[in-house]
Protein backbone atom coordinates (compact mmCIF):
# COMPACT_ATOMS: atom_id res chain seq x y z
CA UNK A 1 0.00 0.00 0.00
CA UNK A 2 1.36 3.42 -1.01
CA UNK A 3 1.12 6.17 1.61
CA UNK A 4 1.65 9.88 0.99
CA UNK A 5 4.03 11.68 3.35
CA UNK A 6 2.71 15.22 3.77
CA UNK A 7 3.76 18.46 5.42
CA UNK A 8 2.03 18.58 8.83
CA UNK A 9 -0.57 21.23 9.48
CA UNK A 10 1.30 24.46 10.19
CA UNK A 11 0.16 26.93 12.89
CA UNK A 12 -1.92 29.90 11.76
CA UNK A 13 1.02 32.26 12.23
CA UNK A 14 3.24 30.20 9.88
CA UNK A 15 2.46 30.36 6.15
CA UNK A 16 5.12 27.98 4.86
CA UNK A 17 8.38 26.20 5.66
CA UNK A 18 11.69 25.34 4.01
CA UNK A 19 12.72 21.73 3.47
CA UNK A 20 16.14 21.57 5.12
CA UNK A 21 17.31 17.98 4.70
CA UNK A 22 16.14 14.45 3.98
CA UNK A 23 17.35 11.77 6.39
CA UNK A 24 16.20 8.95 4.10
CA UNK A 25 16.53 8.39 0.35
CA UNK A 26 14.44 6.35 -2.12
CA UNK A 27 14.95 2.65 -1.40
CA UNK A 28 15.74 3.15 2.29
CA UNK A 29 13.84 1.14 4.86
CA UNK A 30 12.09 3.24 7.50
CA UNK A 31 10.40 2.53 10.80
CA UNK A 32 7.11 3.98 11.92
CA UNK A 33 7.58 7.44 13.53
CA UNK A 34 11.22 7.63 12.33
CA UNK A 35 12.11 11.16 11.25
CA UNK A 36 12.23 11.41 7.45
CA UNK A 37 12.86 15.08 6.83
CA UNK A 38 13.44 18.39 8.64
CA UNK A 39 11.34 21.47 7.84
CA UNK A 40 12.45 24.89 9.04
CA UNK A 41 9.91 27.61 9.80
CA UNK A 42 10.75 31.14 10.90
CA UNK A 43 10.70 29.95 14.51
CA UNK A 44 11.58 26.25 14.87
CA UNK A 45 12.67 23.12 13.01
CA UNK A 46 9.86 20.57 12.55
CA UNK A 47 10.38 16.86 12.11
CA UNK A 48 8.17 14.85 9.73
CA UNK A 49 7.87 11.25 11.00
CA UNK A 50 7.14 8.21 8.85
CA UNK A 51 3.39 7.38 9.07
CA UNK A 52 4.15 3.63 8.82
CA UNK A 53 7.02 1.16 8.51
CA UNK A 54 8.13 0.34 4.98
CA UNK A 55 10.37 1.64 2.21
CA UNK A 56 10.65 5.20 0.96
CA UNK A 57 9.65 4.87 -2.68
CA UNK A 58 9.81 8.41 -4.07
CA UNK A 59 10.93 11.88 -2.91
CA UNK A 60 8.89 14.64 -4.55
CA UNK A 61 10.41 17.77 -2.96
CA UNK A 62 14.13 18.44 -2.74
CA UNK A 63 16.11 20.25 -0.04
CA UNK A 64 15.84 24.03 -0.19
CA UNK A 65 12.28 24.08 -1.53
CA UNK A 66 9.46 26.00 0.12
CA UNK A 67 6.51 23.87 1.21
CA UNK A 68 3.06 24.50 2.66
CA UNK A 69 0.78 22.62 5.03
CA UNK A 70 -0.60 19.39 3.57
CA UNK A 71 1.76 19.31 0.58
CA UNK A 72 2.93 15.84 -0.51
CA UNK A 73 6.65 15.38 0.19
CA UNK A 74 7.21 11.71 -0.63
CA UNK A 75 5.61 8.32 -1.23
CA UNK A 76 6.09 5.46 1.20
CA UNK A 77 5.46 1.79 0.35
CA UNK A 78 4.06 0.33 3.54
CA UNK A 79 5.74 -2.88 4.72
CA UNK A 80 7.38 -3.55 1.35
CA UNK A 81 10.99 -4.73 1.00
CA UNK A 82 12.20 -3.53 4.38
CA UNK A 83 14.67 -6.40 4.55
CA UNK A 84 15.98 -5.68 1.06
CA UNK A 85 16.89 -2.08 1.79
CA UNK A 86 20.49 -2.73 2.93
CA UNK A 87 21.28 -4.38 -0.41
CA UNK A 88 19.84 -1.36 -2.19
CA UNK A 89 22.13 0.85 -0.14
CA UNK A 90 25.19 -1.20 -1.00
CA UNK A 91 24.43 -1.11 -4.70
CA UNK A 92 23.99 2.64 -4.66
CA UNK A 93 27.36 3.14 -2.97
CA UNK A 94 25.90 5.30 -0.21
CA UNK A 95 27.51 5.12 3.22
CA UNK A 96 25.18 3.72 5.84
CA UNK A 97 24.23 6.08 8.68
CA UNK A 98 24.43 4.93 12.29
CA UNK A 99 21.78 2.33 13.07
CA UNK A 100 20.48 4.25 16.05
CA UNK A 101 19.77 7.96 16.22
CA UNK A 102 18.88 8.24 19.84
CA UNK A 103 20.18 9.97 22.94
CA UNK A 104 21.50 8.13 25.94
CA UNK A 105 18.01 8.10 27.44
CA UNK A 106 16.53 6.51 24.29
CA UNK A 107 15.14 9.78 22.95
CA UNK A 108 15.34 10.75 19.29
CA UNK A 109 18.09 13.17 18.43
CA UNK A 110 17.21 16.75 17.56
CA UNK A 111 17.66 17.67 13.87
CA UNK A 112 20.87 19.67 14.31
CA UNK A 113 22.39 16.91 16.45
CA UNK A 114 21.32 14.15 14.07
CA UNK A 115 22.91 15.95 11.13
CA UNK A 116 26.26 16.06 12.93
CA UNK A 117 26.03 12.40 13.93
CA UNK A 118 25.20 11.29 10.39
CA UNK A 119 27.75 13.57 8.70
CA UNK A 120 30.58 12.18 10.83
CA UNK A 121 29.20 8.59 10.89
CA UNK A 122 29.25 8.49 14.68
CA UNK A 123 27.74 5.96 17.06
CA UNK A 124 25.28 8.07 19.06
CA UNK A 125 25.29 5.49 21.84
CA UNK A 126 28.97 6.21 22.51
CA UNK A 127 28.42 9.94 23.07
CA UNK A 128 27.71 11.00 26.69
CA UNK A 129 24.66 13.26 26.85
CA UNK A 130 24.66 16.36 29.08
CA UNK A 131 21.13 17.48 28.22
CA UNK A 132 17.99 16.89 30.19
CA UNK A 133 17.43 13.19 30.98
CA UNK A 134 20.76 12.37 29.34
CA UNK A 135 19.79 13.83 25.97
CA UNK A 136 22.66 14.41 23.54
CA UNK A 137 23.16 18.07 22.64
CA UNK A 138 25.07 19.60 19.74
CA UNK A 139 27.81 20.60 22.17
CA UNK A 140 28.17 16.97 23.26
CA UNK A 141 28.76 15.87 19.66
CA UNK A 142 31.26 18.66 18.99
CA UNK A 143 33.08 17.82 22.22
CA UNK A 144 33.13 14.14 21.21
CA UNK A 145 34.59 15.06 17.83
CA UNK A 146 37.26 17.47 18.93
CA UNK A 147 37.52 17.60 22.71
CA UNK A 148 40.63 16.40 24.51
CA UNK A 149 40.57 13.00 26.11
CA UNK A 150 37.62 11.72 24.07
CA UNK A 151 39.22 8.54 22.83
CA UNK A 152 39.71 7.45 19.24
CA UNK A 153 37.05 9.79 17.92
CA UNK A 154 38.79 12.89 19.22
CA UNK A 155 40.53 15.10 16.71
CA UNK A 156 44.34 15.17 17.03
CA UNK A 157 45.80 18.34 18.45
CA UNK A 158 46.89 20.80 15.82
CA UNK A 159 50.55 21.68 15.60
CA UNK A 160 51.44 25.26 16.35
CA UNK A 161 51.92 27.35 13.24
CA UNK A 162 53.97 30.52 13.00
CA UNK A 163 51.90 33.68 12.82
CA UNK A 164 51.04 34.42 9.21
CA UNK A 165 51.89 30.89 8.00
CA UNK A 166 49.40 29.29 5.58
CA UNK A 167 46.99 26.80 7.19
CA UNK A 168 47.39 23.20 6.06
CA UNK A 169 44.72 21.94 3.68
CA UNK A 170 42.30 19.23 4.73
CA UNK A 171 43.19 15.72 3.50
CA UNK A 172 42.26 15.29 -0.15
CA UNK A 173 41.44 18.97 -0.60
CA UNK A 174 42.92 21.06 -3.36
CA UNK A 175 43.52 24.74 -2.83
CA UNK A 176 44.49 27.49 -5.21
CA UNK A 177 47.18 29.90 -4.06
CA UNK A 178 45.81 33.18 -2.73
CA UNK A 179 47.63 36.26 -4.04
CA UNK A 180 49.32 38.31 -1.30
CA UNK A 181 46.95 40.98 0.04
CA UNK A 182 43.91 39.48 -1.66
CA UNK A 183 40.66 39.69 0.31
CA UNK A 184 38.16 36.86 0.25
CA UNK A 185 34.47 36.83 1.09
CA UNK A 186 31.80 34.23 1.52
CA UNK A 187 28.08 34.55 0.92
CA UNK A 188 25.48 32.35 2.57
CA UNK A 189 21.70 32.75 2.58
CA UNK A 190 19.99 33.71 5.84
CA UNK A 191 18.16 30.92 7.58
CA UNK A 192 14.42 31.46 7.88
CA UNK A 193 14.84 32.16 11.59
CA UNK A 194 17.56 34.76 11.02
CA UNK A 195 15.50 36.41 8.26
CA UNK A 196 12.47 36.54 10.56
CA UNK A 197 14.54 38.01 13.39
CA UNK A 198 15.83 40.70 11.03
CA UNK A 199 12.31 41.46 9.84
CA UNK A 200 10.91 41.74 13.37
CA UNK A 201 13.73 43.97 14.60
CA UNK A 202 13.36 46.39 11.69
CA UNK A 203 9.58 46.35 12.16
CA UNK A 204 9.96 47.16 15.86
CA UNK A 205 12.24 50.11 15.14
CA UNK A 206 9.93 51.40 12.42
CA UNK A 207 6.67 51.19 14.38
CA UNK A 208 7.50 51.83 18.05
CA UNK A 209 8.81 54.98 19.69
CA UNK A 210 11.58 53.18 21.55
CA UNK A 211 13.38 54.76 24.46
CA UNK A 212 15.70 53.20 27.04
CA UNK A 213 16.12 54.08 30.70
CA UNK A 214 18.84 52.71 32.97
CA UNK A 215 19.44 51.93 36.62
CA UNK A 216 21.76 49.74 38.64
CA UNK A 217 21.06 47.13 41.27
CA UNK A 218 23.14 45.91 44.20
CA UNK A 219 22.88 42.10 44.18
CA UNK A 220 24.57 41.56 47.55
CA UNK A 221 21.34 40.41 49.24
CA UNK A 222 20.47 38.05 46.39
CA UNK A 223 23.99 36.58 46.40
CA UNK A 224 23.83 36.00 50.14
CA UNK A 225 20.40 34.37 49.86
CA UNK A 226 21.59 32.09 47.06
CA UNK A 227 24.75 31.12 48.94
CA UNK A 228 22.74 30.30 52.06
CA UNK A 229 20.11 28.13 50.38
CA UNK A 230 21.50 26.93 47.03
CA UNK A 231 22.55 23.45 48.22
CA UNK A 232 19.26 22.68 49.93
CA UNK A 233 17.32 24.20 47.03
CA UNK A 234 19.08 22.00 44.48
CA UNK A 235 18.71 18.91 46.64
CA UNK A 236 14.99 19.57 47.15
CA UNK A 237 14.01 20.69 43.66
CA UNK A 238 16.69 19.21 41.41
CA UNK A 239 17.42 22.65 39.95
CA UNK A 240 20.14 25.21 40.52
CA UNK A 241 19.08 28.40 42.28
CA UNK A 242 20.08 30.97 39.68
CA UNK A 243 19.34 34.65 39.17
CA UNK A 244 16.50 34.29 36.67
CA UNK A 245 13.96 33.23 39.30
CA UNK A 246 14.60 36.45 41.24
CA UNK A 247 14.38 38.63 38.14
CA UNK A 248 11.18 37.00 36.86
CA UNK A 249 9.55 37.38 40.28
CA UNK A 250 10.69 41.00 40.54
CA UNK A 251 9.36 41.78 37.05
CA UNK A 252 5.96 40.24 37.82
CA UNK A 253 5.61 42.40 40.94
CA UNK A 254 6.67 45.52 39.04
CA UNK A 255 4.24 44.71 36.22
CA UNK A 256 1.41 44.40 38.75
CA UNK A 257 2.11 47.97 39.88
CA UNK A 258 2.56 49.40 36.39
CA UNK A 259 0.22 47.41 34.11
CA UNK A 260 0.85 49.62 31.07
CA UNK A 261 4.36 48.10 30.88
CA UNK A 262 2.64 44.72 30.41
CA UNK A 263 0.34 46.12 27.71
CA UNK A 264 0.56 46.29 23.90
CA UNK A 265 -0.67 48.57 21.14
CA UNK A 266 -3.35 47.38 18.72
CA UNK A 267 -4.18 50.14 16.27
CA UNK A 268 -5.56 53.02 18.33
CA UNK A 269 -6.20 50.82 21.36
CA UNK A 270 -4.09 49.79 24.33
CA UNK A 271 -4.48 46.10 25.24
CA UNK A 272 -3.94 45.53 28.96
CA UNK A 273 -3.03 41.91 29.64
CA UNK A 274 -4.40 40.52 32.89
CA UNK A 275 -1.77 37.79 32.97
CA UNK A 276 2.03 37.68 33.01
CA UNK A 277 3.61 35.58 30.26
CA UNK A 278 7.30 36.34 30.58
CA UNK A 279 9.58 35.62 27.63
CA UNK A 280 13.21 34.70 28.38
CA UNK A 281 15.57 35.28 25.44
CA UNK A 282 17.79 32.29 24.61
CA UNK A 283 20.76 32.39 22.23
CA UNK A 284 21.12 29.40 19.88
CA UNK A 285 23.39 28.64 16.92
CA UNK A 286 20.41 29.50 14.67
CA UNK A 287 19.67 32.83 16.31
CA UNK A 288 17.89 34.38 19.28
CA UNK A 289 14.54 32.87 20.28
CA UNK A 290 12.22 33.70 23.18
CA UNK A 291 10.49 30.81 24.99
CA UNK A 292 7.60 31.97 27.18
CA UNK A 293 6.94 31.24 30.86
CA UNK A 294 3.13 31.03 30.89
CA UNK A 295 1.40 32.59 33.91
CA UNK A 296 4.72 33.35 35.56
CA UNK A 297 2.88 34.96 38.47
CA UNK A 298 1.76 31.50 39.64
CA UNK A 299 5.18 29.83 39.26
CA UNK A 300 7.49 29.08 42.18
CA UNK A 301 11.22 29.83 42.12
CA UNK A 302 11.89 26.14 41.45
CA UNK A 303 9.38 25.98 38.58
CA UNK A 304 10.92 29.08 36.98
CA UNK A 305 14.49 27.75 37.24
CA UNK A 306 13.48 24.31 35.93
CA UNK A 307 11.52 25.78 33.03
CA UNK A 308 14.30 28.18 31.99
CA UNK A 309 16.92 25.39 31.92
CA UNK A 310 14.59 23.04 30.03
CA UNK A 311 13.68 25.71 27.47
CA UNK A 312 17.33 26.64 26.95
CA UNK A 313 18.38 23.02 26.38
CA UNK A 314 15.50 22.29 24.00
CA UNK A 315 15.96 25.56 22.15
CA UNK A 316 19.60 24.75 21.48
CA UNK A 317 19.00 21.15 20.41
CA UNK A 318 16.10 22.16 18.15
CA UNK A 319 13.27 20.34 19.95
CA UNK A 320 11.32 23.37 21.21
CA UNK A 321 7.78 23.81 19.83
CA UNK A 322 6.09 26.75 18.15
CA UNK A 323 3.55 27.01 20.96
CA UNK A 324 6.32 27.56 23.48
CA UNK A 325 7.62 30.53 21.47
CA UNK A 326 4.27 32.15 20.83
CA UNK A 327 2.88 35.12 22.74
CA UNK A 328 4.47 36.71 25.75
CA UNK A 329 3.60 40.03 27.35
CA UNK A 330 7.07 41.08 28.55
CA UNK A 331 10.62 39.89 27.80
CA UNK A 332 13.85 39.54 29.77
CA UNK A 333 17.17 39.28 27.94
CA UNK A 334 20.51 38.65 29.63
CA UNK A 335 23.53 39.95 27.74
CA UNK A 336 25.59 39.55 30.88
CA UNK A 337 26.20 35.87 30.15
CA UNK A 338 28.34 37.04 27.21
CA UNK A 339 30.08 39.77 29.21
CA UNK A 340 27.95 42.75 28.18
CA UNK A 341 28.22 45.58 30.68
CA UNK A 342 25.51 47.80 29.16
CA UNK A 343 23.17 47.67 26.17
CA UNK A 344 19.89 48.98 24.79
CA UNK A 345 17.68 45.97 23.95
CA UNK A 346 15.14 46.17 21.12
CA UNK A 347 11.45 45.52 21.77
CA UNK A 348 10.01 42.10 21.07
CA UNK A 349 6.93 43.31 19.17
CA UNK A 350 4.05 43.61 19.87
CA UNK A 351 5.25 43.88 23.48
CA UNK A 352 5.82 47.36 24.85
CA UNK A 353 8.84 46.77 27.08
CA UNK A 354 11.91 44.57 27.50
CA UNK A 355 14.34 44.31 30.42
CA UNK A 356 18.05 43.95 29.74
CA UNK A 357 20.22 42.23 32.37
CA UNK A 358 23.98 42.65 32.24
CA UNK A 359 27.25 41.45 33.71
CA UNK A 360 27.60 41.45 37.49
CA UNK A 361 30.71 43.45 38.32
CA UNK A 362 32.18 44.37 41.67
CA UNK A 363 32.43 48.15 42.00
CA UNK A 364 33.12 50.61 44.83
CA UNK A 365 29.85 52.06 46.14
CA UNK A 366 29.08 54.56 48.87
CA UNK A 367 26.77 52.95 51.46
CA UNK A 368 25.88 54.88 54.65
CA UNK A 369 28.80 57.22 54.08
CA UNK A 370 31.39 54.45 53.63
CA UNK A 371 32.97 53.14 50.45
CA UNK A 372 32.32 49.41 50.08
CA UNK A 373 32.71 46.87 47.28
CA UNK A 374 29.38 45.54 46.01
CA UNK A 375 28.29 43.20 43.16
CA UNK A 376 26.52 45.62 40.83
CA UNK A 377 24.51 45.09 37.66
CA UNK A 378 23.27 47.70 35.22
CA UNK A 379 19.62 47.26 34.21
CA UNK A 380 18.15 48.63 30.98
CA UNK A 381 14.45 48.99 30.21
CA UNK A 382 13.55 49.71 26.61
CA UNK A 383 9.92 50.77 26.28
CA UNK A 384 7.40 52.04 23.76
CA UNK A 385 7.04 55.74 24.51
CA UNK A 386 3.72 55.83 22.64
CA UNK A 387 1.95 54.36 25.68
CA UNK A 388 4.56 54.32 28.46
CA UNK A 389 5.67 57.63 29.92
CA UNK A 390 9.15 58.17 31.28
CA UNK A 391 7.81 58.41 34.83
CA UNK A 392 6.21 54.96 34.63
CA UNK A 393 9.29 53.44 33.01
CA UNK A 394 11.63 54.81 35.68
CA UNK A 395 9.32 53.79 38.53
CA UNK A 396 8.99 50.30 37.05
CA UNK A 397 12.77 49.91 36.96
CA UNK A 398 13.09 51.26 40.51
CA UNK A 399 10.50 48.70 41.66
CA UNK A 400 12.66 45.90 40.23
CA UNK A 401 15.75 47.38 41.90
CA UNK A 402 14.00 47.63 45.27
CA UNK A 403 12.73 44.05 45.09
CA UNK A 404 16.16 42.63 44.24
CA UNK A 405 18.01 44.65 46.88
CA UNK A 406 15.52 43.43 49.50
CA UNK A 407 14.35 39.97 48.29
CA UNK A 408 11.92 39.63 51.23
CA UNK A 409 9.69 42.00 49.23
CA UNK A 410 9.17 39.21 46.68
CA UNK A 411 7.73 36.93 49.35
CA UNK A 412 5.61 39.63 50.99
CA UNK A 413 4.66 41.32 47.67
CA UNK A 414 5.37 44.79 49.09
Amino acid sequence: MTIEVRVPQLPESVADATLVAWHKQPGDAVSRDENLVDLETDKVVLEVPAPAAGVLREVRVQAGATVTGGQVLALLEEGAGAAAAPASKASSGRAEAPAEAKGTAGERLAPSVRRLVEEHKLDAGAIPGSGRDGRITKGDVLSHLGGPGKGASAAPAAKAQPEGAPKPAAPGATTAPTPPGARQERRVPMTRLRARIAERLVEAQATAAMLTTFNEVDLKAVNELRARHKDRFEKTHGARLGFMGFFVKACVEALRRYPVVNASVDGNEIVYHEYYDIGVAVSTDRGLIVPVLRNAESMSFAEIEQAVVAYANRARDGSITLEELTGGTFTITNGGVFGSLLSTPILNAPQSAILGMHKIQERPMVVDGAVVVRPMMYLALTYDHRIIDGREAVQFLVAIKDALEDPARLLLQV
